[in-house]
């Protein structure tokens, strides 16, 4: 993990403040009073059992879904009226693939990267760049449904990073691929992190935070249960415990089958 901290003297460029939402049909809030900060240029982990709400806290911050309560500003913007403009910065990497299965890998960048405002020679070096980043510049005219699963977590995160997003939510981006995809996936992500993007990240793969993040929360029921660097989270664990040793030690043992 890196030893990168952020100071209060590093711009917030994300300030959620007391979030809820409640999906119909379910007793229990999805969040219930989530406060996040993010800082410029680091790569915050949100860590949390299935059904924690980690997801559903994208999907806002990510302006798919309005919140039930609380606010949201990011970069200066405010979520609730200025959707456009929080859009134009962000980038999205959801955890299904979210693909056109019968167009080509660059035809998927290409349809994307215009939604973005991106067009003409821009657009086509983009394309070129981002291919070669996620290794698929020999696969760019090949169908997405012909990919293997590696494939297509790459080609996801091509689309996400395509236009070079400020701010980038990657919701559980490796789950269920090979080692070579996933570690590629990773070293994009450290590179991203070079650049001085800002990314949240959620994964259930505790090295994973380990390697990529300044800060780590710990998320269960729709709140934040702790943040803080690895050395500061590992102090609150039992003495000698790692970081999923803690995890279990907040959240508990019960299998989260939903």
């Amino acid at each position: 993990m890196t030893e990168t901290t952020h100071p209060k003297s590093t711009p917030l460029v994300l300030d959620a403040t007391g979030l809820t939402h409640h999906y119909p049909g379910n007793p229990l809030p999805a969040l219930d009073g989530l406060d996040l900060r993010l800082h410029e240029g680091e790569v915050f982990g949100l860590l949390g059992p299935n059904g924690a709400g980690k997801t559903t806290a994208i999907a806002i911050l990510s302006t798919i879904l309005n919140p039930g309560s609380g606010s949201v500003v990011i970069k200066g913007y405010d979520l609730r009226d200025q959707k456009c403009a929080v859009r134009r910065i962000i980038g999205l990497v959801p955890q299904e693939i979210a693909l056109y299965p019968a167009l080509t890998t660059r035809e998927n960048l290409r349809f994307f990267g215009k939604l973005h405002g991106l067009g003409g020679e821009l657009l086509n070096r983009r394309i070129e760049e981002t291919l070669t980043a996620v290794g698929l510049e020999n696969r760019a005219d090949q169908q997405i449904n012909t990919f293997s699963g590696g494939m297509k977590r790459r080609a996801n995160l091509a689309v996400g990073i395509l236009h070079h997003p400020q701010i980038l939510f990657l919701d559980e981006p490796t789950v269920g691929i090979d080692a070579q995809s996933r570690n590629l996936i990773l070293e994009r992500i450290e590179t991203l992190r070079g650049r001085g993007t800002t990314v949240l990240y959620t994964t259930h793969y505790m090295e994973e935070a380990q390697r990529l993040c300044s800060r780590i929360a710990i998320m269960d029921q729709g709140r934040i249960l702790t943040e803080g660097s690895l050395d500061q989270l590992l102090v609150q664990g039992p003495a000698g415990s790692d970081l999923g040793q803690l995890f279990l030690h907040l959240t508990g043992n019960q299998l989260r089958d939903g």
